[in-house]
């Protein structure tokens, strides 16, 4: 099924690890819509399930009060996804490769890994009111 136009649906979610099944339950509704494959589908849901976790335990750092919000841009070939929070930010370049042979056995640092290698885009923007935007693309 191919999009007629670009549609937007946007979640605003309390910085709570119990909403994450809400953030997943609307990918997979919107992954059918555009015509992704169970597999593709699947991978996404592993970046964008990294991604709102990391804005609510570094980003927010699991503070219930700020919100994380969550917007799917459904493209007629395309499903694009940003993450925003309210923290303080980060320097993606000081995120320690998870690969390198001193971190392969430990047990969390992967996300953004993940994100790169399940999406066809990743990219971070630091919005002048605080925060972190993590904006990812997956093509069709």
């Amino acid at each position: 099924m191919t999009l007629p136009e670009t549609r937007t649906v946007k979640l605003d979610i309390a910085s709570r690890f119990d909403m994450l099944d809400v953030v997943q339950t609307v990918l997979a509704q919107l992954t059918t819509i555009v015509g992704f494959q169970e597999e593709a589908a699947h991978y996404m849901s592993v970046a964008v399930r990294e991604s709102a976790a990391n804005a609510i335990k570094h980003g927010n750092g699991m503070d219930a009060s700020k919100r994380v919000e969550v917007e799917f841009t459904l493209h007629p070939a395309a499903l694009e996804i940003a993450i925003r929070d309210h923290g303080a930010g980060f320097d993606p370049g000081s995120v320690p490769n998870p690969v390198a042979p001193e971190n392969l056995l430990k047990a969390d640092g992967r996300g953004i890994f993940f994100m790169k290698q399940f999406m066809d885009d990743v990219s971070y923007a630091f919005p002048k009111g605080g925060g972190t935007v993590v904006r990812m693309l997956k093509k069709l």
